[in-house]
């Protein structure tokens, strides 16, 4: 059979795909490249939320390639990293780690996003076309994450770049290529944080590596790499993502900018509407299982598709439309069980900052270009734009009929 996900339009608008996998059957088996294996794709939002908390998926992607004679040679600190382990390696490295993005700790970071965000908006000029996404979306929390970990301002654009190349769909030598860039990159910063620390999250890292928490070399790089990738990846594609879909909405873009105490409670239902993360990362059966009455043997990988997940209508009643109101507990944008994305109060604090700021000095902001004249990334594993023209109108457009 075909994957109906190498479709170009999908790339474009992957919902109409998934709701008629969906519909056919939540979780089927869709050729894996063109290597004649198969994996299994999760469109349902049961069986979504089911298969990222069963343990007999599992997220140990080195042991699943041990015997396969991979010709990849990605470096170990991505082959090797939080997210692709599972408990009790999994539960130890996440403890280290979730200390640094508690609601708490994120509060205190509010100011400097803000000042951030300014800063990069007082580059906007008034009443021409500007990427959002280069101009924000990508800046914002590349500068955000980079800080948290110490690295130096002069390193980031190199940083973000070995980042993007790390997703770039069908590039397998690209991407074996940045993972040991920002690696050895790491590598290298680690050590000089060892003759001059600071207090990053990164020094806090190294603290636990060189005292009594028992983190090797390795994880200790790895961590560092994840922490650094992961950290403004999908908050690239979230802030991209959420005015996108606010743009295609005036009469809800209206209701924020003239409210926008609102925008925190829309964060969500954003999220939901179009996942930054369109498939969960890899999984797969250490035993034979059977997900949504489909039987799935034993080391065979398991695709969870987020966005169609959010999607499902059985879950989210009329899913295709962006309703603030919504009761959007449960949605899956940031993953569910022990696995949940550690950042996700991050990502929500840098979203709603930059909507407020966007919406309050340019709250006639409108698309430059025609929606199908967007340009998506190429890649299955997150949904982002590649780029979003905008039109940076100072001035309130007419409200629309309600």
């Amino acid at each position: 059979m075909n994957d109906p996900t190498q479709d170009p339009r999908f790339l474009h608008n992957p919902y109409p795909t998934y709701a008629a996998m969906r519909s056919e059957c939540p979780v089927q088996a869709v050729p894996t490249g063109s290597s004649g294996h198969r994996s299994y794709l999760v469109t349902g939002y049961a069986e979504a939320r089911q298969a990222l908390s069963d343990p007999r998926l599992s997220k140990d992607t080195a042991a699943f390639f041990a015997d396969k004679g991979s010709r990849r040679r990605l470096h170990p600190a991505l082959a090797h990293n939080m997210l692709a382990s599972d408990p009790p390696q999994h539960t130890h490295l996440r403890k280290l780690v979730s200390s640094a993005f508690t609601t708490g700790t994120v509060a205190e970071l509010r100011p400097f996003i803000a000042q951030v965000t300014d800063a990069l908006l007082d580059q906007w000029p008034i009443g021409e076309q500007v990427d959002l996404v280069a101009g924000l979306a990508v800046p914002l929390p590349v500068i955000v994450i980079c800080e948290l970990l110490g690295v130096p301002e002069a390193d980031r654009r190199e940083v973000q770049r070995w980042s993007a190349e790390l997703f770039a769909a069908a590039k397998p030598d690209l991407i074996d290529a940045a993972s040991h860039s920002v690696a050895d990159y790491m590598t290298g910063l680690i050590a000089a944080k060892r003759l001059q620390p600071g207090d990053s999250i990164l020094d806090r890292l190294i603290s636990a590596r060189d005292g009594n928490d028992h983190l090797s070399e390795e994880e200790l790089v790895s961590l560092a790499v994840l922490l650094l990738v992961a950290g403004h990846e999908t908050t690239t594609n979230y802030l991209g993502n959420a005015a996108l879909a606010l743009l295609q909405h005036p009469a809800e873009l209206e209701r924020l900018r003239s409210n926008p105490r609102d925008i925190p409670a829309s964060l969500d239902e954003l999220l939901r509407f179009d996942s930054p993360v369109s498939t969960a990362t890899f999984r797969y059966t250490t035993e034979a299982i059977t997900l949504g009455g489909t039987e799935i043997p034993a080391g065979v990988p398991v695709l969870v598709a987020l966005g169609a997940a959010n999607r499902d209508p059985k879950r989210f009643p009329s899913p295709n439309q962006l309703n603030l109101d919504r009761e959007t507990s449960g949605h899956l944008s940031f993953g569910h069980g022990i696995h949940r994305c550690v950042g996700a109060p991050l990502a929500k604090a840098e979203a709603d900052i930059a909507l407020r700021a966007i919406l309050s000095r340019f709250p006639g902001i409108r698309l430059a270009v025609s929606p199908d004249q967007l340009d998506w990334r190429h890649t299955r594993l997150v949904r982002g734009l590649a780029s979003l023209p905008v039109l940076t109108v100072a001035t309130a457009l007419p409200r629309p009929p309600a």
